[in-house]
């Protein structure tokens, strides 16, 4: 008798968090993106990111180093834009693509800099940590798409 009280005081505690959790998920996962893209475009947009001389390597391997500054102001901003859409639901058709062009770029050079992301096979460099990281954002994202109402097609 007195197990099946505390497996229904257990029950009602784990149905109460999930309930909690499925409540704030969304708002806070949003708060979170708009916090980390937000705050990592803007020391982008001021030169004191630390990410600048990876993303300098990457530039000059591919499209020439004369154009990294402007690369990466552009960055940047597409980096703050995509947090502050982040807060706004209706956005979120907008948000996952600019979002995922976003992480190819900024994931790219895991392949196009190896000498700059990986110590050794599978024994990433803390610049490549920081890249792999991104696996993360991706999924909270696709979350937040997940609880998307979807598009009604009603008549008018």
């Amino acid at each position: 008798m007195k197990t099946q009280r505390v497996a229904a005081k257990a029950q009602a505690i784990d149905l109460r968090v999930i309930a909690f959790c499925k409540q704030w998920f969304v708002p806070f996962a949003r708060v979170a993106l708009f916090v980390v893209f937000f705050w990592f475009g803007f020391i982008k947009l001021f030169g004191i990111s630390p990410a600048g001389p990876l993303a300098e390597a990457l530039t000059a391997k591919t499209v020439g180093p004369e154009l990294f500054d402007p690369l990466f102001k552009i960055l940047a901003f597409i980096e703050c834009a995509i947090g502050v859409l982040f807060l706004f639901p209706k956005t979120v058709r907008v948000t996952i693509p600019l979002l995922l062009v976003h992480m190819v770029v900024v994931c790219s050079p895991l392949v196009l800099v190896p000498e700059l992301t990986w110590q050794q096979p599978f024994v990433p460099t803390l610049e490549g940590q920081y890249i792999i990281k991104n696996l993360v954002i991706v999924a909270v994202a696709l979350g937040i798409a997940a609880n998307t109402e979807p598009l009604s097609l009603k008549r008018r």
